[in-house]
């Protein structure tokens, strides 16, 4: 049950990360720790929602070196055309295969934990509540983060930095 409910939105997570080809076995591999660790799961929580984020976002970890390789093999390409529509140009720019050079110059730039909290924030679409909860942070530090990593987005991308960091 929990992975028929979560488990489209976790790999859609993982893929703004890491790119499609990677999105499959994290996922997979979010919902595989998730079973083993059951029994750490807060029962006081009626959604697994952060929780299996928190997951997932460690597991990006482990792909740092790939997610970062990624964002500036993007940064390195031609621009691209913008598209017409302006809810498929904002979810557009949260796909990594679809990112703006420019933004991804930008994600790659971040600390590890701003880029974090902004992307859970921005592609999960997880409250400060929710991400504190993913990344065991006080929910202050994840509103330092995520303006910190706004703060860095707008100096790279100026206003179009605002399509991206609009959430939250």
């Amino acid at each position: 049950m929990i992975f028929d409910r979560y488990y489209a939105a976790i790999h859609r997570y993982v893929a703004a990360r890491l790119g499609t080809a990677a999105a499959d076995d994290v996922a997979a591999e979010t919902f595989l720790a998730a079973f083993d660790q059951r029994d750490r799961y807060d029962l006081a929580r009626p959604e697994a929602r952060a929780w299996l984020y928190g997951i997932a976002t460690n597991l990006i970890g482990r792909h740092r070196r790939g997610e970062i390789r990624l964002y500036r093999a993007i940064s390195r390409s031609a621009p691209r055309e913008e598209l017409a529509d302006h809810a498929d140009r904002v979810a557009g720019r949260v796909a990594a295969e679809r990112l703006s050079p420019e933004l991804a110059r930008g994600l790659a730039a971040l600390a590890k934990g701003d880029r974090d909290a902004l992307l859970l924030v921005a592609c999960a679409q997880l409250s400060y509540a929710e991400v504190a909860h993913a990344l065991d942070i006080p929910a202050g530090t994840v509103g330092s983060r995520v303006n910190r990593a706004r703060r860095k987005l707008r100096t790279t991308l100026g206003p179009a930095a605002e399509e991206i960091m609009s959430h939250g």
